[in-house]
């Protein structure tokens, strides 16, 4: 592309501002459980991570819950606003529909989402071990930030959405029905996120 004297036209978009605050929570007692780990099986290992986007309306925010090993969108949820509750509904949507085991790490960044005494209780109770990112190193949650960088290349940039609603749906449909069902990936053996999920199962029942 140099070559040929191209740009992306994605690198017009300035890196996206920082949506948690992690002020609180620079101290001790945030261990990172995921760094330096190899995970092989599915729903081992989650992470989680907020981003906003635009419509007409205003702002509407946006939670994933995330497999490590396949990938998977496990579950999302939007919200007008940023508040631990968001977190919470996401989460508690993955834990419904996959039953995360106990011993599970949910990884994730210090903002205060993420701190509060309502969600790391909402995690114990269901005996899901927290992880946190180290301080300024968003690369820590990778997983996450790779997932809502490919989102808004593929699905949000250069598209005008009237109303919050109208982004919901579109957000939605492309996470469901393409991402992790249709959307190959190289690391993934050519294959969809659901679908190699499905394989290492099929190949290991027991984990």
């Amino acid at each position: 592309m140099s070559e040929m004297g191209l740009t992306s036209v994605h690198n017009r978009y300035q890196k996206q501002r920082s949506l948690t605050d992690s002020r609180k929570a620079r101290g001790g007692g945030y261990p990172n459980l995921i760094r330096g780990q190899v995970f092989q099986n599915p729903r081992k290992a989650v992470c989680s991570d907020i981003t906003y986007l635009k419509s007409c309306e205003g702002w509407l925010y946006m939670c994933i819950v995330k497999d490590i090993v396949t990938g998977d969108i496990l579950a999302a949820a939007t919200s007008k606003s940023m508040k631990k509750e968001l977190v919470i509904r996401t989460f508690l949507n993955a834990q419904a529909q996959y039953n995360l085991g106990e011993g599970t790490i949910f990884h994730s960044d210090r903002g205060c989402q993420y701190t509060s005494y309502e969600f790391r209780e909402t995690l114990r109770k269901s005996n899901i071990r927290q992880s946190f990112s180290r301080v300024g190193m968003p690369g820590d949650n990778a997983w996450a930030e790779s997932f809502f960088a490919t989102l808004k290349k593929e699905c949000i940039h250069f598209r005008r959405f009237a109303t919050r609603e109208e982004i919901r749906q579109t957000v939605f449909a492309w996470t469901e029905d393409f991402y992790n069902m249709r959307r190959v990936q190289a690391g993934l053996g050519y294959m969809p996120p659901r679908e190699y999920a499905a394989l290492l199962m099929a190949e290991n029942p027991a984990a």
